[in-house]
């Protein structure tokens, strides 16, 4: 599922914000990155292009983004990891024993969000949601160590 992602130096502009060398270095970064990228990852990427720029403004700037929901954290396997927001919400499985992520639509979660507003009285902010669990390979294989274990009978 392909993510369009929108001028974000005037939505910046727009919010009162300039856009920043510093901003666009790392907003195309995560552009060309095309996957969850941490920390890390992303200073690397900046690196080669601005060898001045530390790893203190590196992190400042992404929690300035993240702020201004250009940017989404997620804490996927164990690791923070940034991600450009697109023009719509979309939101991760991931296994959590194999590591696999799939993306989903936001139109699967959708009856979850007019529950929450109806029955809670609670409107979700979600551009961005990861949801751990089991994929079926994993889940097969677990289901079947299970059968296995239940079929031992002791004499």
């Amino acid at each position: 599922m392909a993510q369009h992602h929108p001028d974000y130096a005037t939505l910046m502009r727009a919010r009162g914000f300039r856009m920043t060398p510093q901003r666009q270095l790392i907003l195309e970064a995560l552009g060309a990155g095309g996957d969850h990228l941490t920390l890390e990852e992303i200073y690397a990427r900046v690196q080669h292009i601005a060898p001045t720029l530390n790893l203190a403004t590196v992190y400042r700037t992404l929690d300035f983004l993240c702020d201004q929901r250009l940017v989404a954290t997620a804490d996927v396997g164990g690791q923070k990891t940034y991600e450009l927001v697109g023009e719509e919400p979309h939101h991760h499985l991931v296994c959590r024993s194999c590591g696999e992520m799939r993306q989903i639509d936001h139109a699967a979660l959708h009856a979850l969000c007019a529950t929450l507003d109806r029955e809670q009285n609670f409107t979700m902010d979600m551009e961005h949601l990861v949801i751990f669990g089991r994929c079926s390979s994993c889940r097969g294989t677990a289901e079947s160590v299970a059968s296995a274990s239940d079929t031992h009978v002791l004499h």
